[in-house]
């Protein structure tokens, strides 16, 4: 006879391995469905009763959420661990933007899901902003790394001051982003960042076709050799 820690322990098991199966079978469906998920398709998938599937994922935002913090975590792995290889610093940033654009090429419906249109009457939770953020916590540790070893120094010198208005949010969002770099630089980095999930947008949702073909992959290199300058790496 199974004690009871045996059977909670058996229990937890199938729950996880049903859970991973609801979302993969979700994952699937984001490739034909896009984000327009049917937990009732779902579990006639997986040949369970849908009020089986609601046991998991009481409702389909609950399972978007699961799936999003899932991806976010996903992207944000595979750039950390690129950005932690020994070279110099243009090379670690040169490895974390293709880390970053390898994951969305092969995960093109979830790239999808987390940067693409938003899903109506979706407000994603709390849950889902540190997910979210680990790949720009990568890039703010880029700009500290290189601000702290005096590689990077950018001043108002070098660009144009921010209105009032903006700086004051910058300097409001700066002790969470990245405490120890100047706005300046913060401002570069920013440019950065979204340039580099506007070339990686532009390339899945097909904007390079008919133009860029058979060299999106040199292109890509050259946008992020391009940023490196502009940030000063």
């Amino acid at each position: 006879m199974l004690s009871p820690m045996s059977s909670n322990s058996i229990r937890a098991r199938v729950r996880q391995e049903l859970t991973s199966e609801i979302k993969a079978v979700a994952r699937r469906q984001l490739a034909t469905e896009g984000a327009n998920l049917s937990l009732r398709a779902v579990a006639r998938e997986l040949g369970m009763v849908s009020s089986a599937v609601y046991r998991y994922f009481p409702s389909r935002d609950d399972l978007l959420t699961a799936l999003i913090i899932d991806c976010y975590n996903e992207m944000g792995e595979a750039g950390e661990t690129a950005a932690a290889v020994t070279g110099t610093a243009l090379e670690r940033w040169l490895a974390f933007g293709h880390a970053i654009r390898d994951w969305a090429l092969a995960h093109q419906a979830e790239y999808a899901l987390i940067y693409g249109s938003p899903v109506p009457g979706y407000r994603a939770p709390r849950d889902t902003v540190e997910p979210a953020a680990r790949t720009t916590v990568v890039l703010a540790r880029f700009l500290a790394d290189g601000y702290t070893s005096g590689e990077l120094r950018v001043t108002y010198a070098d660009d144009a001051a921010p209105p009032p208005e903006l700086e004051t949010e910058l300097v409001q969002a700066l002790p969470v982003i990245a405490p120890d770099i100047p706005i300046p630089l913060l401002l570069r980095g920013l440019t950065a960042w979204i340039q580099l999930y506007g070339v990686i947008t532009f390339e899945l949702f097909g904007r390079f076709n008919n133009f860029i073909e058979s060299s999106r992959r040199e292109f890509f290199d050259h946008q992020m050799r391009v940023m490196a300058r502009e940030i000063g790496l």
